[in-house]
């Protein structure tokens, strides 16, 4: 049975490989394991050792501490107009494109882009 910490960790590696735009198979080869494992990684079903959690932390450009980053959040709930996030944004593919496009866009623009987001979310 998986633990709820090897399953946090494992969206965590999944999560930052999403937003650096790496493959399954690209860090792999940087960790010098197969891609399977990866994968078993990423769903929790094989726990991460200390070393190759050290490993991925290097290859990912992270410290190994963002991999536990929102443990103990994940047992809460959300209030007022954040209820209507899901509790896992950042495994959503679809968002995890829609913040590596936007740090995509010139820094001027972006903080225009994030106003304008504001304004409608208030409006909303």
């Amino acid at each position: 049975m998986t633990h709820p910490v090897d399953v946090h960790v494992g969206k965590r590696v999944r999560h930052r490989r999403w937003l650096v735009g790496m493959t399954q198979q690209q860090l792999a080869e940087k960790v010098g394991i197969k891609f399977q494992q990866i994968q078993k990684y990423e769903t929790g079903a094989n726990r991460i050792s200390a070393s190759r959690l050290w490993d991925i932390a290097d290859a990912l450009d992270v410290s190994v501490s963002f991999f536990f980053e929102g443990l103990d959040d994940t047992d809460k709930t959300a209030e007022g107009k954040a209820s209507a996030i899901p509790a896992d944004l950042m495994g959503d593919k679809e968002a995890l494109d829609l913040i590596r496009s936007y740090y995509a866009i010139p820094e001027n623009q972006r903080r225009r882009l994030f106003e304008l987001a504001r304004v409608l979310s208030d409006v909303a």
